[in-house]
């Protein structure tokens, strides 16, 4: 199976796509490189990316509680989401379930 390394960026037309292409024209076996969009995530589904190379988060929160959950799963995220807040409700959930903690049902 592949790996999987997914770009996340929001209107940037230049840097992201080259890159994606860059990535995948090295022709590394069991790699691949692909623009990452996100819709409707559960907290405890992994996004099935080992590396996400963040671009966006920065200016949408929602982004970054992706990340985390992302990264609590295992993916490395490249501009570590977890230095702009101490915490926040969606990871600490996350977290919480991934431990066992029981939480109520929201």
């Amino acid at each position: 199976m592949d790996k999987k390394i997914g770009v996340l960026y929001g209107m940037e037309n230049t840097f992201p796509p080259a890159l994606v292409e860059k990535i995948n024209g090295m022709k590394v076996k069991g790699i691949v490189a692909e623009s990452l969009q996100v819709g409707g995530v559960k907290m405890d589904v992994p996004s099935g990316y080992a590396v996400i190379i963040d671009r966006i988060s920065q200016d949408i929160p929602f982004y970054r509680a992706f990340l985390k959950v992302a990264a609590l799963h295992g993916a490395k995220v490249v501009n570590n989401p977890f230095w702009w807040t101490a915490d926040d409700k969606f990871f600490n959930y996350a977290l919480a379930t991934k431990l066992g903690v029981a939480i109520p049902a929201t």
